[in-house]
């Protein structure tokens, strides 16, 4: 044998089996980044600390992290859906396995995914590295028959992971998926299908749009496998009860040129495309969150009799006949019982409290922060710490809500701070006890008549966008000028840049902004202002430019 792994282990071998590499070697890819022989003379960890050189694309990938109890079929079930898997070396010992792909171009995807989507095994994040090595020779080190066993367990059935008697029927069939959501009575974003649909394989790329007046995608897996069962499981199924129905189609495309990462379009394998005109960046954090634990579950391989590399609840939920492995049914979160009909966003259990951090404590209110995240959902209480007053926790009225507003809001500036959205551990925001001092920085809106979304079907659910400097004004009385609307918003210091009423409807306009922050601010202090004549002023972020 030849090459680093094989001296390192020939090294391994003599001092024992608990040693097969340096404590230093275990902690990140340059544990085996040298190509340079050792002399097999028990000094080779010395010469391989000083010889670390960054990783170019490899086909061999380095996976650090894994479970002490995970299985090999696990392991290999990370790269199924992106191309063969010829070899595994599996160092359970440290925490650590060695993944060969069959080709670069099929590790490159698998890496560029992983970026954007972080793996999970067994609920516990992974992380995913090119190696130095540009092949696995393991064909004589011990304890590789059941690494062999796994291997052998996938190259019996179709290369292209499917079994010869799906293959026969699934010949040439594209791996984009056509989805019309019909009843949408509530909101379906790209985030909410990729958390559905990444349930059955590795979902590469999305596109949404709207065509005939139904909200419609393309979704397009790594495999046509995993198209076909998402098809199978999830066509005339429903994503909330009695609504939001899923129709589903093989496209006619077999890939999607996606442009841009933004809320309509996104490609996983793709951090580093613009997000177009308009649209808010896809920065790291928000490519970082698709991975969290609990919001993304890890893709289903999908190979015959692999089990998914995370396990799902066996509660009442959504069957999932003709799925290969042990997927039985995907569970209905415990915070969406009585409402959703199919999985989605759950931090934890009945989750929907935020926690909003580096506010401007000078400035900001919890009736602020009650119009600003109504716009995301129905808010139910919002508290202000006593001791740490640029912090405060938003309740909204279930955990969907909660991470729609965190997706939008999250890194926005307002009144000159950056705010950080996330999910917190707190299940509920409790009311101050009565004789507690509270300063007024607690506040209970749930039976609020400002609420946006308390009407199931509401046209609201239609019309949620991101924050931007144009904003939608509607409820304007007749007897409200141009003048006086520009008047109002310059009152509060904004610089008003261009203004459109409605032609058909002049209780509507567009205003735009100086700036995105000047229409969040502008937003929570003019929403629900009298003008008069028994209007209130409904001030919501607008998709359209003036």
């Amino acid at each position: 044998m030849d090459g680093v792994v094989t001296d390192l282990i020939a090294v391994g071998l003599k001092r024992g089996s608990d040693h097969l590499f340096s404590p230093g070697f275990a902690n990140d890819l340059s544990t085996m980044s040298s190509s340079t022989p050792s002399k097999g003379n028990g000094n080779d960890s010395k010469k391989f600390r000083g010889d670390r050189s960054p990783c170019s694309p490899s086909r061999v990938l380095h996976v650090r992290k894994i479970p002490v109890d995970v299985s090999e079929p696990e392991v290999i079930s990370l790269g199924l859906p992106f191309g063969k898997v010829t070899n595994l070396l599996m160092l359970k010992g440290k925490s650590q396995a060695f993944i060969e792909m069959a080709s670069e171009e099929a590790a490159v995807t698998m890496v560029n995914y992983y970026t954007a989507v972080t793996p999970h095994l067994r609920n516990q994040p992974v992380y995913i590295q090119y190696s130095n090595h540009r092949e696995l020779k393991t064909d004589n080190l011990p304890n590789q028959a059941r690494a062999h066993a796994a291997l052998q367990a996938v190259n019996s059935v179709h290369p292209s992971g499917l079994a010869l008697s799906e293959a026969a029927v699934l010949s040439g069939q594209s791996p984009v998926l056509r989805i019309i959501v019909e009843n949408l009575f509530y909101p379906v974003t790209l985030e909410v299908l990729h958390q559905i649909f990444s349930k059955f394989g590795t979902v590469l790329k999305i596109i949404t749009f709207t065509k005939n007046n139904q909200f419609q995608a393309l979704l397009q897996y790594a495999d046509p496998m995993n198209a076909h069962h998402a098809k199978l499981a999830l066509d005339g199924q429903n994503i909330y009860n009695a609504c939001c129905t899923l129709r589903i189609e093989f496209s006619k495309l077999t890939s999607l040129n996606v442009k841009y990462n933004n809320d309509k379009s996104r490609d996983f394998t793709r951090l580093d495309l613009p997000s177009g005109d308009g649209q808010p960046a896809l920065d790291h954090s928000m490519a970082a969150a698709f991975g969290a634990p609990g919001i993304i579950s890890s893709p289903y391989a999908g190979a015959a009799g692999f089990a998914p590399t995370i396990g799902f609840p066996q509660a009442a939920g959504l069957p999932c006949p003709g799925v290969p492995g042990a997927l039985g049914h995907l569970a209905i979160p415990t915070s969406a019982v009585g409402r959703m009909a199919m999985p989605c966003v759950s931090h934890g259990p009945g989750n929907s409290v935020l926690l909003v951090s580096n506010l401007n404590s000078d400035a900001i209110t919890p009736h602020g922060l009650f119009i600003l995240f109504g716009v995301y959902g129905d808010v139910h209480r919002v508290k202000i710490l006593f001791n740490k007053k640029e912090n405060a926790l938003v309740q909204m009225a279930d955990a969907n809500q909660a991470q729609l507003a965190m997706n939008h809001l999250n890194g926005q500036r307002l009144y000159g701070k950056v705010m950080r959205v996330a999910l917190s551990r707190h299940q509920t925001v409790q009311l101050p006890r009565e004789g507690q001092e509270d300063q007024g920085l607690t506040k209970d809106y749930t039976i609020s008549p400002l609420h946006r979304f308390k009407k199931p079907g509401s046209k609201n659910f239609q019309n949620i966008f991101p924050p931007s400097a144009t904003l939608h004004l509607s409820n304007i009385p007749p007897s409200v000028a141009e003048d006086n609307l520009k008047s109002l918003f310059s009152s509060i210091g904004c610089t008003v840049k261009a203004f459109k009423f409605f032609q058909k409807d002049r209780k509507m306009a567009l205003i735009q902004l100086g700036c995105v922050e000047e229409a969040i601010q502008a937003l929570i202090e003019l929403h629900n202002h009298d003008l008069g004549e028994n209007h209130h002023l409904r001030v919501s972020f607008s998709k359209s430019t003036i």
